[in-house]
């Protein structure tokens, strides 16, 4: 049995084991993190996608996909994106895209993995986005922007309670 558990040890590394509450919630956030990387990643390619047609004709068909009002906001706020997009913009946008996918694939690698660098980053990214979060909340409330400002308090205060508790440990007895 100490033979096993030693070579465990061995293989995972020290301070490495999958089974503590902070390993399940790093590789949880890291899962969240690869999810939303994912998605980016698709919508990317839809608008890669949408380069080479005619922008007025897509946001009529989504109009009339959506079963809105042909003269309602949705349907003119659609029409004036189609508008005002140009092949340059939608390879920005494309561009800008790819980029968040590949910072969030990078940051669950470094979760799931339980690299310090990822915690910080992790910390950083998710206390950047909680000052807009609240101004929305608090101009047009919601479920989901609630759920969305609730997550990301919860992931910035798991790692900062992670960072803290690292810290005393490594930090020597007064």
């Amino acid at each position: 049995m100490a033979q096993r558990a030693a070579k465990e040890m061995k293989i995972q590394g020290p301070n490495r084991s999958p089974s503590t509450n902070a390993s399940v919630g790093l590789r949880s956030v890291a899962i969240f993190e690869a999810a939303k990387g994912g998605i980016v990643l698709l919508l990317t390619g839809g608008v890669l996608d949408l380069i080479h047609k005619n922008l007025g004709d897509v946001a009529e068909r989504l109009a009339e996909a959506l079963h809105v009002n042909p003269e309602g906001k949705l349907t003119n706020v659609l029409a004036r994106l189609a508008s005002h997009s140009t092949k340059g913009t939608l390879c920005v946008l494309a561009l800008g895209a790819l980029v968040y996918a590949v910072v969030r694939s990078i940051e669950a690698y470094g979760l799931w993995r339980e690299r310090e660098w990822a915690q910080w980053f992790a910390m950083l990214s998710t206390a950047l986005y909680l000052p807009p979060e609240l101004y929305w909340l608090l101009r047009r409330p919601g479920w989901p922007r609630g759920g969305v400002l609730a997550t990301n308090v919860l992931t910035l205060l798991f790692m900062l309670t992670l960072r803290v508790n690292a810290a005393r440990r490594t930090s020597p007895p007064h």
